[in-house]
């Protein structure tokens, strides 16, 4: 009779290598029991937020090639960096929750421009106090919110078509509240002249900069949004739904999830974003612009796909948008240091983009 085999002595074709029982292992086990290092780091290299970090660190290493005679480097670029993409980080915010949901928001940039334009007027013209002028356009962008929200969710419509149609009724609206004119503090007397008005110091306090002029007080408020529109899909119920609906909307359903309930929210929450957007927007240019925000829903579906949020929903998050960012908003401006025109910049979002899509394709 021979002998058992002795503790962690395997016998047959595995017991001749001893490597054979760990590659024979699961790839789920975690570091604890044993799973190898570099095992570890290919899976973690196949995830959305890897693809994030390889792209911001390629960006980040242009940016070190072509620095524009060290100007990349400087405290202020890293400054004005952060502050020109917070009305775009802003809208990312809402447009990740629609997103994660399975839907996309179109109005975002129209909106950023009506109640940019009405801020200004309550402000400016009015002479509203900020603790009134600031909650009246968060209600109105939440109301827009909430009515393409119902269109959706309610009556059925696509997510496209309806918000394809708030975009364009916003922008109509903001035209004719503005009377299609930048409000500024030159008010019109009724004799044709024009009188000047002070900047509101809320304008002023929005356009700031704090920490010794390396911070920009836009840039807290994105943050600030970052934080809440984090803690709302990772943190609340809410943002379970969001995630339920976007992966399968019909299984959400049967599974007791408030659907409808939920996906107007979704909305209703990337309205009041987009009225935040609008707020620093006219702040910063210290007035309000009827042609603001053209464009501003492509940068921000940018922002969110670049980081890694699947487009047809149910997966992704916040870090990853603000992954996504900080990928554009570096991009844009070691482009613009080296005074690459923007009909370039444009083609290179384009192809960026492309490339982001076709990423989550393949990790499918």
């Amino acid at each position: 009779m021979s002998p058992p085999p002795s503790p962690g002595k395997h016998t047959g074709p595995a017991g001749d290598h001893p490597s054979a029982a760990a590659e024979q292992e699961p790839l789920t086990t975690g570091p604890s029991t044993g799973l190898p290092r570099i095992a570890i780091i290919r899976a973690w290299m196949t995830t959305a937020a890897a693809r994030a970090v390889v792209a911001l660190l390629l960006v980040l290493i242009l940016g070190t090639i072509f620095n524009a005679n060290g100007s990349f480097f400087k405290l202020a670029t890293q400054r004005d960096t952060l502050r020109e993409i917070s009305d775009y980080g802003i809208l990312a915010c809402g447009m990740t929750l629609v997103i994660i949901s399975g839907g996309i928001d179109l109005s975002v940039g129209s909106v950023l421009a009506l109640v940019g334009v009405c801020f200004s007027i309550m402000s400016i013209h009015w002479g509203l106090s900020p603790w009134i002028a600031i909650p009246l356009s968060l209600l109105i962008g939440a109301g827009m919110g909430l009515i393409s929200g119902t269109l959706i969710a309610w009556f059925g419509i696509q997510p496209f078509i309806a918000t394809l149609a708030m975009m364009v009724f916003a922008r109509g609206l903001t035209e004719y509240s503005s009377g299609d004119m930048q409000v500024s503090t030159a008010i019109a007397n009724a004799d044709g002249t024009y009188h000047y008005v002070p900047i509101p110091m809320i304008f002023r306090l929005i356009n700031a900069s704090i920490f010794g002029g390396y911070l920009s007080v836009v840039t807290v408020i994105l943050a600030v949004c970052a934080v809440v529109a984090w803690l709302a899909l990772a943190r609340h119920r809410w943002g379970r739904y969001l995630f339920a609906i976007g992966g399968n909307e019909e299984a959400a359903r049967l599974s007791g999830v408030p659907v409808a309930r939920a996906k107007i929210t979704a909305y209703v929450a990337s309205g009041m974003f987009a009225a935040v957007a609008g707020i620093c927007q006219a702040a910063q240019e210290q007035q309000g612009d009827p042609r603001a925000g053209i464009g501003s829903e492509l940068t921000a579906i940018a922002i969110v796909v670049i980081g890694g949020t699947s487009l047809m929903g149910g997966r992704g998050g916040m870090g990853l948008t603000i992954l996504g960012m900080l990928t554009i908003g570096y991009m844009e401006k070691i482009l613009s240091l080296n005074a690459v025109p923007d009909a370039g910049r444009s083609m290179l979002t384009g192809i960026i983009i492309v490339a982001a899509v076709l990423a989550q394709r393949r990790r499918r």
